[in-house]
């Protein structure tokens, strides 16, 4: 039995406790003063702190108003192990967050937060509930992965530390992580991060950026009857859209990267909501829309977002009406920058070593089209590798579900890991 797997019990228990947590909408606090607690009982020293709205205004990824950056009450927490010379080795962090996006009980099977244990017709364990892929399962992997080090000291020769962190906020572009890499909550630097989002047990080393805008456009209303006096916004969109599409498929055969061969659009716009009209009977005089667009790693949000602008100005010279009526495409919420670690850094090498000894054969750096606070380590010059279990596919479904061999084996893979970078 590996050091990790002898937590089985543990684990289980943990994780069944972790999930019962509603961590949605900023409800993060009870959850973190419970993981808190049970970093303080395994030995580790723990550290708390809250994300200043003030100084994340100053990031360029979130917005400029304070006011439009929920903080309050939404700590993030970590524990800290030492070993031998912890000057003499490197601080590797190993990272999740706490919240979770919400579950709308009417298409679960299963309370959301109430998780069920259950097994698939190839007799593999699961475990179900909001937060089983993404992430708390891999959260509470890296925290049993400091702790199977950290119990093991005595008998093994590692020098350095072992930072395990459940942050707040991910999903609203990484509060308590981003926080943490602009105002080192520690007093000590820190070197490689590995972050457990749900990859499939395969390592990711490129993550993609976002740009998050809304549309605005103005038509003019007419009684519904004589529709011909008004001026309807949808064609207008329409043609927006078109265009938008059409920019979308040129930038997938213009902008390449290795990792990202194996999407036929690597870098996805998507309209994720549109309001038009306000009554049946009237031509629609307005509409908003939200959209997010890709941005590809080697790429700036400052670029990609004055290509689609561009694109927008197109479409307006054309028209006569949007001439004379021009739409507004302004962000809005959260940016989200590209992050790239090198292959080579030895956070990833060794951790491809630990997978396969652990005897996984996808060992190859794959780059992903979602985010990920690795990136904030990335950006303040700590290489960080995302690798976890669970698949990428369950989060934020219905009957999100995860398979607990796999939750084994990246724990076993992640303190394989940690102990090689000590040594």
């Amino acid at each position: 039995m590996n050091r990790f797997t002898r937590y089985d019990d543990d684990l289980r228990t943990f994780v069944e406790s972790f999930l019962g947590f509603d961590t949605t909408d900023g409800g993060e606090r009870d959850a973190q003063e419970w993981v808190l607690d049970r970093l303080a009982s395994f030995g580790f020293d723990t550290y708390e702190w809250t994300a200043d709205a003030e100084r994340l205004a100053t990031h360029p990824e979130f917005p400029d108003d304070p006011d439009e950056i929920p903080v309050a009450d939404r700590p993030s927490v970590a524990g800290v192990a030492e070993f031998g010379d912890p000057e003499a080795g490197p601080t590797v962090v190993l990272n999740g967050h706490v919240d979770v996006v919400p579950a709308d009980e009417t298409l679960w099977d299963t309370d959301p937060f109430d998780p069920v244990w259950g097994e698939r017709e190839d007799g593999s364990v699961t475990i179900t509930a909001r937060g089983a892929a993404d992430m708390k399962v891999g959260t509470a992997t890296c925290i049993f992965a400091g702790r199977a080090l950290a119990d093991a000291a005595d008998d093994l020769d590692l020098n350095g530390r072992v930072v395990v962190e459940s942050v707040a906020g991910e999903e609203e572009g990484g509060i308590g992580a981003a926080s943490a890499a602009m105002d080192s909550p520690y007093p000590f630097e820190r070197d490689a991060a590995i972050v457990a989002e749900p990859t499939s047990l395969t390592p990711v080393t490129a993550t993609e950026g976002s740009l998050m805008k809304r549309l605005h456009v103005d038509g003019r209303s007419a009684h519904a009857a004589r529709r011909w006096n008004g001026e309807s916004v949808l064609p207008h969109f329409e043609r927006i859209r078109r265009a938008f599409e059409e920019l979308e498929t040129e930038r997938a055969e213009r902008v390449r990267h290795p990792l990202y061969e194996q999407f036929s659009n690597p870098w996805p716009v998507n309209v994720g909501t549109v309001h038009a009209g306000s009554w049946a009977s009237s031509v629609p005089a307005s509409l908003d829309a939200e959209v997010r667009i890709g941005v590809a790693p080697g790429e700036t949000v400052e670029s990609v977002e004055a290509e689609f602008d561009a694109a927008l100005g197109d479409v307006v010279a054309d028209s006569e009406w949007l001439s004379a009526h021009p739409p507004t495409f302004e962000r809005f919420s959260v940016q989200f920058s590209p992050a790239e670690t090198d292959p080579d850094a030895a956070v990833v090498t060794t951790l491809r070593d630990a997978m396969d000894a652990a005897g996984l054969s996808e060992t190859d750096p794959i780059g992903e089209t979602y985010g990920a606070d690795s990136r904030h380590f990335v950006h303040a010059g700590i290489p960080a590798v995302v690798f976890g279990p669970g698949d990428i596919d369950e989060a934020h479904f219905p009957n999100e579900s995860i398979v607990w061999e796999e939750v084994l084996t990246a724990g076993e893979v992640i303190t394989d890991t940690t102990c090689r970078l000590l040594s």
